[in-house]
């Protein structure tokens, strides 16, 4: 398990995501309490994304690269979670968080996919 275009294609692109997370806090959740606090939540789930992919890449067994999977998506869901409450509790400009939502619900669908497909 752990090599082929797929893993290395969604390696790169959970590490640029979560780049983009970190800057994301960075830039906009430091300066009020309720956005510090969901943006730690945010940070922490959506740089889990990308440590959880490489850990799919990295299993032992194809039994434990699925349970990592699982754990991809469990996180890539609460990180959609996180940005949608910034979104609807209006604490975020919509337009800030637009792309990172986009790219986090297109990560979501490809991850559940790819577990749905696993054992075929």
């Amino acid at each position: 398990m752990g090599t082929g275009d797929f893993y290395d294609k969604y390696c790169e692109r959970t590490m640029n995501f979560a780049v983009a997370i970190v800057s994301f806090y960075s830039n906009h959740c430091k300066y009020k309490d309720e956005t510090r606090i969901i943006g730690k939540q945010l940070l922490r789930s959506g740089t889990s994304v990308a440590a959880n992919f490489r850990a799919v890449t990295r299993g032992r067994s194809s039994a434990e690269s699925y349970a990592k999977l699982c754990i991809v998506i469990e996180e890539t869901d609460e990180t959609l979670f996180w940005l949608e409450l910034l979104k609807k509790a209006a604490l975020i400009d919509v337009s800030q968080i637009e792309q990172l939502i986009t790219e986090v619900t297109e990560l979501l669908k490809i991850f559940s996919t790819t577990r749905k497909n696993w054992k075929r």
